[in-house]
């Protein structure tokens, strides 16, 4: 059992981490909030250097005054697992973490790649879920406002596995964002120490680069999913532009788009009270 708290004071990495080992793989997880009826599980991003703690250690505190937060590293990053991108298949890997937490049900929040897992996984198990929340995520499809290819944002992005350094990473951070100035020193070497220090997870990503999407979705599930959604999306994203999210808001039945301008792919950092607000208020009223 976690020896976790809610007293944001107490928050660290260190005092939330732990690992739990699923059927198919050793997952490594920040939970706080203990003791809390409901659930919420948090999905990180594709990005190098990307885990549960660095893409939602500024939101957690508040939803773990309210209830049980899990932030996971998805197997092949983080401290996770490695997994090669034949294996990939992160849709299972969260119902095999839910079967092993013991939890029935849950609000999945997912930040891009995490939010297309947050999707898929809603009209894969629709009776493991509460709400489904997502930001800058994509809807798995061309866009008409979008780049015809890569992306700014994902060009920067497989660069970072490929060329994991500091200058690289800070590249990274401010094409990630609208407003890089509170990216510190600290921050940027951190991703790139991540990167470095699990060599075996960039290898992996690198070699399924435009093999297999890391989430693939099926359009016409999408309008099965019945459950309260949320899309969060940056104006200003140059990573997934926010048509992604226009489009998904048409094709899940039960949804509504929250957009920020002056705001890019990291929104839940770069507008992290905001982000919470809302979601506070959202799982509050829905």
């Amino acid at each position: 059992m976690s020896t976790t708290t809610t007293d944001s004071t107490e928050l660290t990495y260190e005092s939330t981490s732990r690992m739990v080992v699923t059927r198919r793989w050793a997952i490594h997880v920040n939970e706080a909030g203990v003791g809390h009826d409901e659930t919420i599980i948090l999905l990180h991003g594709s990005g190098p250097g990307a885990t549960g703690w660095s893409n939602f250690s500024q939101n957690i505190p508040a939803l773990a005054e309210h209830y049980r937060v899990i932030a996971v590293d998805m197997p092949g990053w983080g401290e996770s697992d490695p997994v090669t991108w034949q294996e990939r298949d992160h849709s299972t890997a969260l119902l095999d973490l839910m079967d092993a937490l013991e939890i029935d049900k849950a609000t999945i929040i997912g930040n891009s790649m995490g939010g297309g897992t947050t999707l898929r996984f809603g009209y894969e198990h629709p009776e493991r879920v509460h709400r489904l929340i997502t930001m800058g995520s994509s809807s798995g499809g061309p866009t008409l406002m979008g780049p015809a290819g890569l992306t700014e944002g994902l060009k920067v992005l497989q660069k970072g596995y490929r060329q994991p350094s500091f200058e690289t990473m800070k590249e990274l951070v401010q094409v990630m964002t609208f407003d890089s100035a509170n990216a510190t020193d600290e921050l940027i070497q951190g991703r790139a120490d991540t990167v470095l220090a699990h060599p075996e997870h960039a290898q992996n990503f690198i070699d399924g680069t435009g093999k297999k999407p890391v989430v693939e979705l099926d359009h016409a599930r999408l309008r099965e999913i019945a459950v309260p959604t949320l899309l969060f999306h940056g104006r200003d994203d140059r990573v997934v532009h926010f048509e992604h999210s226009l489009r998904l808001t048409s094709l899940v039945p039960n949804s509504r788009l929250y957009l920020i301008n002056g705001c890019g792919h990291w929104l839940q950092t770069e507008h992290a009270q905001e982000f919470t607000d809302q979601v506070l208020h959202f799982l509050r009223t829905s």
